[in-house]
């Protein structure tokens, strides 16, 4: 009798962590979070106003629906078009700064559909599976949506849509971005670098 109660204690404590464990082993832990989203994890703490273990919820429901997401690659012809369209929206920003932002919005929205991420229109979901695939990215790209819909000031609006070229290069070069491989060289498929984001002159500036 007492060995049958200390089989079921033994039973019950395995069963007992197996459930506590089980939300960390899909997400590999805080530690596992933290390595895998580096500076989305701690944009998830702050939106939770510090509270780690729902920003670890968030973050691990954001692995199990999106984690096995697999990616499409780009024809050559398509991924030459998206590199000429990009250039297109820079050169663009000098004269109409605003509507640049809008149209390399839509644009980076339409590379990740064609990449296979959820469509752009729904973009809190889009920006939720690039995180788990391109985490180190996505906070440009969610600067720049802002920027595309808010009266920003010229210079917010240049820097969001440097930020945002990061997640471009790594979608358009088809190369994922983890925490153990160096951010994707500023160069297109061609090994041209792009060009840089013209500034507009000082009084252009302002809000």
């Amino acid at each position: 009798m007492f060995t049958v109660v200390i089989i079921a204690v033994i039973v019950i404590g395995l069963a007992t962590l197996l459930y506590l464990g089980r939300g960390q082993v899909r997400g590999g832990g805080g530690r596992g979070l933290k390595r895998r989203f580096g500076p989305e994890y701690a944009c998830a703490v702050a939106r939770h106003n510090g509270d780690t273990k729902a920003a670890e919820q968030e973050l691990g429901k954001r692995v199990e629906r999106h984690g096995s997401l697999t990616e499409q690659p780009l024809s050559p012809e398509a991924r030459e078009h998206y590199v000429t369209q990009w250039a297109t929206v820079q050169e663009q920003f000098v004269e109409s700064p605003q509507q640049a932002v809008i149209e390399a919005d839509a644009l980076l929205a339409r590379l990740a559909g064609d990449r296979g991420f959820p469509d752009g229109e729904q973009f809190e979901e889009q920006i939720a599976a690039l995180s788990v695939h391109y985490a180190p990215y996505v906070q440009g790209y969610r600067s720049m949506h802002r920027a595309a819909r808010d009266q920003s000031g010229t210079e917010e609006m240049r820097e969001a849509m440097v930020e945002a070229r990061g997640l471009f290069e790594a979608l358009v070069s088809e190369q994922p971005a983890d925490s153990d491989r160096p951010h994707p060289s500023s160069t297109d498929d061609r090994g041209h670098a792009p060009r840089a984001l013209p500034r507009r002159h000082a009084k252009g500036s302002s809000r």
